[in-house]
């Protein structure tokens, strides 16, 4: 007898998760794209996962790579096994904010404190001024951090709204090296998304594993070219451990329906252990933006 999945509540169905403190970018995402939802911070990204599983929320913001840093860690590894879908992605501008309590200045700013990732963004601003680099585990946490310590001399580099939360003002904005820093997020779902065929542009997310045999990458992606499906994005990583066992996460535009992409799957499936379908889902307006030129 197999456990009925719990049914959400009336509360559950209007919140979306996201993973870190009030005040992280991807709270900042959720208020931006869902701003009718309750946003529910969990510690880790299995938490976030689990929250959707269980009915705690609806939705997950799953930030899944940034222009800059590139993709980030562990998402690859936990979505596949989360048993939810992707319904939709979404990209956010990042727009690091230098904060600090009430009467600290840019002159008496000792230390600047934040994710690795984001002192890394800010580096040209941090050598400008001679600032000290500090590491904390993520941007909020270290905005929270100083807030409760207060002082002149040490700041936060997070969100703008990590200084609405915690009381911060923003001594300097936009501070990062990067002007196209941007992250893009996947919204999970315990359902997969309905979409009407041809009604816009689709994305579709899947993982797979290759067989040990010669050429077998090659011969399983010959499909999406012989059937002109324009692959978007394609990452190895280790499974378990084993060097010899590379999983691999890929997304295609269209919709396994239409009869190019489901032709494309079958060639795939013939050369793989196994191909799982994380979801399709409505392809964001960002991914069509022309470059802005120098």
């Amino acid at each position: 007898m197999t456990a009925r999945k719990p049914k959400p509540s009336v509360a559950s169905s209007r919140t979306i998760a996201f993973q870190g403190q009030p005040g992280a970018y991807s709270h900042l995402a959720c208020r931006k794209y869902f701003s009718e939802m309750t946003p529910l911070p969990t510690p880790g990204f299995e938490d976030t996962f689990q929250a959707v599983s269980s009915g705690r929320a609806k939705l997950a913001m799953i930030p899944i790579e940034n222009s800059v840093a590139g993709r980030v860690a562990d998402i690859h590894h936990i979505m596949p096994e989360s048993g939810l879908n992707i319904i939709g992605e979404r990209f956010l501008r990042v727009n690091h904010h230098l904060l600090a309590p009430k009467g600290a200045t840019l002159k008496s700013i000792r230390r600047v404190h934040s994710h690795v990732h984001a002192l890394g963004q800010c580096g040209q601003f941090l050598r400008k001024y001679g600032l000290e680099a500090v590491v904390h585990a993520d941007t909020a946490g270290a905005a929270a951090d100083i807030a409760a310590a207060g002082g002149s001399t040490d700041a936060a580099i997070a969100s703008s709204l990590a200084g609405e939360v915690y009381g911060l003002k923003s001594i300097r904005a936009s501070i990062e090296d990067a002007e196209h820093n941007t992250t893009r997020f996947v919204v999970m779902s315990r359902k997969s998304a309905r979409l009407k065929r041809g009604e816009s542009p689709v994305v579709t997310s899947f993982v797979f594993r290759v067989r040990n045999v010669p050429a077998a990458l090659f011969k399983a992606l010959g499909g999406f070219a012989t059937n002109g499906v324009n692959m978007t994005k394609l990452e190895s990583y280790m499974v378990g451990g084993n060097f010899f066992a590379t999983q691999f996460y890929a997304d295609v535009e269209g919709d396994p329906r239409d009869r190019n992409v489901k032709l494309a799957l079958e060639e795939l499936a013939f050369f793989t252990h196994e191909v799982r379908i994380l979801g399709t889902y409505p392809a964001d307006p960002f991914r069509f933006r022309k470059p802005k030129s120098k």
